[in-house]
């Protein structure tokens, strides 16, 4: 099996390394036993985001004055691609780590901050970001959801869907309409703590073809009253700018996860196309094998350094709107189209769910979906030609 080094960049430290070690024992250990059990209840076990931030695992690329653990974002990959190898697309840790919190990071108040990220830390929070509703998906300007301000409070009144970590998150980041008769300009983030306020309430968690053990969820905001001063920024309106800015980080996370999901799924087929016959023959002696491994093998090399390339880039703020959708839609189509191939080389036994590859041909679907659809990116790069 050929599987690049995961650490391949020049932004490797001891301590990445350290926490490497850390982060593969604890998946193995906690995580990879529970894969399947986690499929059938349909979320992860609570304890362990307490577990994970007991050993440093949650917020390790925030600062430490914060809670976090110090670290750049390269401690981030590092979490995604170990979560990867042991096949596990359930626990919504990189939302958490890599998106919510750097939200709060960016555009918190010190006062928020010290509130907050602490307890993100700590896995005494779970967070969420709550973007999509049932009438919008990727066009976020058209949200419906508001946040109107009365006296000291905003109301928050609306719906969201398709949320991660909504069964569990007891912090959630808001996209909602301070001045509903503005578009782009109309838009605020509002942190509603779960455990603080009325009126809040989750829906189902939600069926999908694939990914069954993250929950997915709907949520509901009927007058929950909040404090103005869960407004993160300096002002009103400032929501969909802040959007923009942190989007290229969580669509590279997501080219993460799927870059590394594909290099396992290769491993996975690679070995078992060695012992599997056919006709008397290995599966790989056959032509046709080897010449379709040879291509995603070398399709997947090329996403790799496409990844690597990309945290550089964000590692010393470089990273681009457009760079980020390049890598975000060309390698989660490479992954869809090599899990395909990988099931397909399994003949009949990778449509068995015994199988993993299975899970992972089913969970890669939905990677051209959120975080804006492959459409979208495409959009955004033809723009600029």
């Amino acid at each position: 099996m050929h599987n690049p080094a995961l650490l391949s960049t020049a932004h490797v430290t001891d301590e990445l390394r350290m926490f490497q070690d850390t982060t593969r024992r604890f998946m193995q250990s906690e995580v990879a036993p529970h894969v399947a059990r986690w499929d059938e209840q349909g979320h992860v076990d609570r304890e362990l985001w307490n577990k994970a931030g007991e050993l440093g695992l949650l917020c390790a690329s925030i600062p430490v004055e914060y809670g976090g653990g110090g670290g750049d974002f390269m401690f981030e990959k590092v979490l995604i691609e170990e979560q990867a190898k042991v096949g596990c697309s359930a626990w919504g840790a990189s939302l958490h780590n890599g998106i919510c919190a750097h939200y709060i990071l960016a555009y918190g108040t010190e006062e928020q901050k010290h509130a907050w990220l602490p307890k993100l830390a700590t896995g005494e929070y779970v967070s969420a970001i709550a973007m999509t509703e049932p009438g919008t998906g990727s066009d976020l300007q058209a949200v419906r959801t508001t946040a109107i301000a009365d006296g000291d409070d905003y109301v928050v009144n609306g719906s969201k869907v398709f949320i991660t970590n909504g069964q569990q998150a007891d912090l959630i980041i808001v996209v909602a309409k301070t001045s509903p008769d503005e578009k782009a300009k109309g838009i605020s983030l509002v942190v509603v703590e779960t455990s603080q306020v009325e009126g809040f309430r989750r829906g189902r968690n939600l069926e999908k073809v694939g990914m069954h053990g993250q929950d997915t969820s709907e949520l509901f905001f009927e007058n929950v009253r909040i404090p103005k001063s869960n407004l993160l920024g300096k002002a009103e309106g400032m929501g969909f700018i802040q959007l923009m800015e942190q989007l290229p980080q969580e669509r590279l996370l997501v080219a993460i996860a799927g870059i590394a999901a594909t290099e396992l799924a290769l491993d996975m087929t690679t070995q078992y196309v060695k012992e599997r016959k056919a006709f008397g023959r290995r599966v790989m002696d056959f032509q046709n094998t080897r010449f379709k491994l040879a291509e995603a093998r070398t399709e997947a090399m090329l996403g790799r350094l496409l990844v690597d390339k990309c945290c550089d880039m964000l590692v010393n703020k470089k990273l681009d709107v457009i760079t980020a959708a390049m890598a975000k839609y060309w390698i989660t189509d490479k992954q869809f189209e090599i899990a395909d191939l990988c099931l397909q080389l399994h003949g009949g036994y990778g449509y068995m769910d015994e199988y993993p590859i299975s899970r992972l041909w089913r969970d890669s679907r939905v990677q051209r979906i959120y975080g804006g659809t492959n459409e979208i990116m495409k959009e955004l790069i033809g723009r600029f030609i």
